[in-house]
This record gives structure tokens, C-alpha cells and sequence, in this order.
């Protein structure tokens, strides 16, 4: 089984950029389709960018999509998420996640379809 440990977060006015890393250990990381996901408090776990296992295809919520973007370096291990532009409404816990189905899954887009999470990384964006 994958593990993953994110990395990154912190505190970032509004306007401002972070790079948010997640490395993965064990399991076959170049195999899985990688995800990053947010909750803020109150709210549920939202679905926020996710990453074919060739990095061929790409998606985003509709919310950050021009403002984020995901990548990943399979040699590293690491999927990233470049954060720009970024607004108050930005402000959760994000979380990196494997898309553990088999190999050759469509991108999932719904935490059901990832079966390994981080622990998470906070990123708050002040006014």
C-alpha cells in the first residue's frame, strides 16, 4: 500500500502562490492516478485536481481551474500542486490521494475512487 505525506502548506495573503508537494512511498506510484483534494471547516471533502498516471490527462474543479495546476515526477515520486491567485474561499486542508483501482481506471474525480489519503497539509489565505 502507498503512503503519502504532504508538504508545503502554510499561511499566504491573498493573491499569492504555494507549491504544495505530496511524496509517496511504497506501492507502485507510477502506476496510480494521483489526486488532491480540500476540506475546509464545516464543509465536506471537495475534489480539487487529479492527474493521470502518464500526466497525460489533467482535471480540476471548475473553482481553481486557471489557477492551479497539477503535476507529477514519477523518478521523484511527488505529485505537486502549483496554487495560484489564491483567494480566502482557498483556505482547507488539502489532501493527496492514490487512485488504488486497477491500473487503466478512467481519473477519478470522487474521494470513493482513491484508497490511499496523506494526513494532510493546512494552507490558510488571509485578506
Amino acid at each position: 500500500q502507498v503512503q503519502l505525506v504532504e508538504s508545503g502548506g502554510g499561511l499566504v495573503q491573498a493573491g499569492g502562490s504555494l507549491r504544495l508537494s505530496c511524496a509517496a512511498s511504497g506501492g507502485t506510484f507510477r502506476l496510480y492516478n494521483m489526486g488532491w483534494f480540500r476540506q475546509a471547516p464545516g464543509k465536506e471533502r471537495e475534489f480539487v485536481a487529479a492527474i493521470s498516471w502518464s500526466a497525460v490527462s489533467k482535471y480540476y474543479a471548475d473553482s481553481v481551474k486557471g489557477r492551479f495546476t497539477i503535476s507529477r515526477d514519477n523518478a521523484k515520486m511527488t505529485v505537486y500542486l502549483q496554487m495560484g491567485s489564491l483567494k480566502t474561499e482557498d483556505t482547507a486542508v488539502y489532501y493527496c490521494a492514490a487512485d488504488t483501482r486497477p491500473w487503466g481506471t478512467t481519473v477519478g474525480v470522487r474521494s470513493t475512487d482513491f484508497g490511499s489519503w496523506g494526513q494532510g497539509t493546512q494552507v490558510t489565505v488571509s485578506s
